[in-house]
């Protein structure tokens, strides 16, 4: 017969459970973007609980991020505002701040120059000084642009590329990394630049080439549309899927000690090879329906901007997953089944 077991004092049965261990917490500035919901999706299924800086304040439109509201902390904050970033960190507290948030289409910043400097540069440091203040422990990711290098010497750029920024744009993404890094040997914060080429999905506005594009292809296949117009065919970009750019954020703020990263695929694409590779997804012929639209084509770029990511993927083990074609596709088939949807 098996001896009576009891309880006694400072057995495991009496001990009280121990303590739920409290989920990291983090802030994304440009919540609603893109860039800001694959991310969010991806920290909420590691168990983070997830803030997101929304302009107009909670109750706003929550753009590519909309699903997500219940699962998300809203606070209305502007960039412009200084105040508002300020209270939103003392707020948060986060471990992890992921500062996206920036106007991204280059052409506008030529109509606001002074507007966009304050927007992206400014805004920038003024998080990373409330960080400084608060807790220079919190982690930073800022997203800096393949465009600071510009009209750079060499193609692809590397980490050490000379910048030559060419656009108002260029020029407050340089600053914006520069400041960084010198707030990051000054003060020792843990503050980390990414240096972000070309980066798509189907959650990208239609008023960006990429979506123009394959939404063209889905409106021609189901007779919505006889043409798309488009401007200099031979244009090279350096294109990823957004998803793999922010997982690559994410890696950045695992490293004992921050650094500056490339994030790219490394494989160059012309705007022609893109609408080719899109309408071919719905066996279409692109040249059938793209037509050269003078008014949209601009100055012939002296350097193609093409980013080397060996850095990235010899110290953070990440590359691109996704192809160029699987990339199209993906957003190809988005935009016909939204289109197939809105027709019935």
């Amino acid at each position: 017969m098996a001896p009576e077991t009891t309880s006694r004092p400072g057995d495991h049965a009496s001990n009280p459970p121990e303590p739920a261990l409290e989920p990291r917490r983090a802030l994304i500035t440009g919540i609603s973007g893109q860039d800001g919901s694959f991310l969010a999706e991806q920290l909420l299924a590691e168990g983070y609980r997830v803030s997101g800086l929304l302009r107009g304040g909670p109750d706003a439109s929550l753009g590519a991020s909309e699903h997500l509201r219940a699962q998300l902390e809203l606070i209305g904050g502007e960039l412009l505002d200084d105040a508002s970033l300020r209270a939103a960190l003392e707020r948060v507290h986060p471990h992890e701040l992921y500062h996206l948030a920036a106007p991204s289409f280059v052409p506008d910043s030529w109509e606001r120059p002074a507007q966009t400097l304050a927007a992206i540069a400014g805004a920038s440091t003024v998080l990373l000084e409330a960080v400084r203040e608060l807790d220079p422990a919190i982690r930073v990711f800022v997203a800096s642009s393949g465009a600071m290098f510009g009209a750079a010497s060499e193609s692809p750029q590397r980490e050490e590329t000379c910048c030559r920024p060419d656009t108002p744009y260029a020029v407050a993404k340089l600053a914006t990394h520069q400041q960084v890094a010198a707030l990051r040997a000054h003060d020792g914060l843990y503050a980390c630049s990414g240096i972000l080429y070309n980066h798509e999905s189907e959650r990208r506005p239609e008023r960006f080439v990429t979506r123009k594009i394959t939404r063209a292809a889905a409106a021609v296949k189901l007779g919505l549309a006889r043409e798309v117009l488009l401007g200099d065919l031979g244009a090279v970009r350096d294109w990823s899927f957004a998803g793999d750019i922010v997982r690559g954020a994410r890696l950045m703020l695992r490293q004992e000690r921050p650094d500056d990263y490339i994030l790219a695929s490394g494989h160059p694409h012309t705007v022609g090879e893109l609408a080719d590779t899109a309408f071919a997804c719905l066996e279409l012929v692109a040249e059938r329906y793209v037509r050269v639209d003078p008014a949209l084509v601009r100055s012939p770029e002296p350097t193609p901007l093409v980013g080397d990511p060996a850095k990235a993927r010899r110290e953070l083990g990440w590359q691109a997953q996704l192809s160029f074609e699987e990339l199209v596709e993906r957003m190809v088939r988005a935009d016909l089944q939204a289109l197939q949807g809105a027709a019935r």
